[in-house]
């Protein structure tokens, strides 16, 4: 019998689903988990705040 071997915290962040935001002022992609949404986000690009609103769902 063998047991399975993950990182530590592996079952906790499965159920994660990532977003895809991007920025109102370039354009530029930015990838968030759904665990990030408490937390303010800026773009690498133009260092603007991301808008949450404008997140769609990556399938």
């Amino acid at each position: 019998m063998s047991t399975p071997r993950h990182c530590p915290g592996f079952e906790a962040n499965k159920t994660l689903t990532a977003f895809i935001c991007k920025c109102p002022n370039c354009g530029k992609e930015k990838e968030i988990f759904s665990d990030e949404f408490d937390k303010e986000h800026t773009c690498a690009g133009c260092k603007q705040k991301i808008d949450f609103s404008r997140c769609t769902l990556e399938t």
